[in-house]
């Protein structure tokens, strides 16, 4: 079970200690349900090949991710005829209470390219009680669009590659 919150940002948060940084691609084979493919290459680190299955849902849904090989990544990159892949560099942030902050520039030097942050916590209850303000990003965190329609990744993904 994932249990994530998204906000809409501008830019990097300013005064945060980053953890690691990734250099992404990723496609998708079916929207819905999500079905995606993405190599993730850590800065100064390895690559890693990972297919993904995502049900509907908004705060809470269930996901799948399991490592493939960089040879079946090709493959399936190569089904999704037509598409170049999305672009996105993510980088990872720890915030005072322990949280992770995920930050997302996407599609960077694009007519949509755009940003974003997700949060991802253990609980249902965890996810709803938590407040940016608490945390000093009230103003970095103040457009929430957690469950909105239109709002994920796959979405993006049919707006601009379908």
């Amino acid at each position: 079970m994932e249990i994530e919150r998204k906000w809409m940002v501008t830019g990097w948060p300013e005064g945060l200690p980053m953890t690691e940084e990734f250099t992404m691609r990723q496609g998708y084979i079916s929207v819905r349900p999500t079905v995606r493919i993405r190599e993730e290459a850590k800065t100064g680190g390895d690559t890693a090949w990972i297919l993904c299955f995502k049900s509907a849902g908004g705060l809470a849904r269930e996901e799948i991710e399991r490592p493939i090989d960089q040879a079946l990544f090709e493959e399936l990159e190569h089904k999704i005829i037509g598409r170049p892949l999305i672009e996105k560099v993510r980088r990872t942030y720890r915030l005072p209470d322990g949280c992770m902050l995920e930050v997302n520039h996407v599609d960077a030097g694009q007519p949509g390219a755009f940003w974003y942050a997700e949060i991802e916590y253990p609980t249902i209850p965890a996810a709803n009680q938590w407040d940016p303000a608490a945390a000093g990003l009230a103003d970095y965190l103040s457009e929430e669009v957690t469950g909105q329609p239109g709002q994920s990744m796959g979405a993006y993904w049919e707006r601009t590659r379908g």
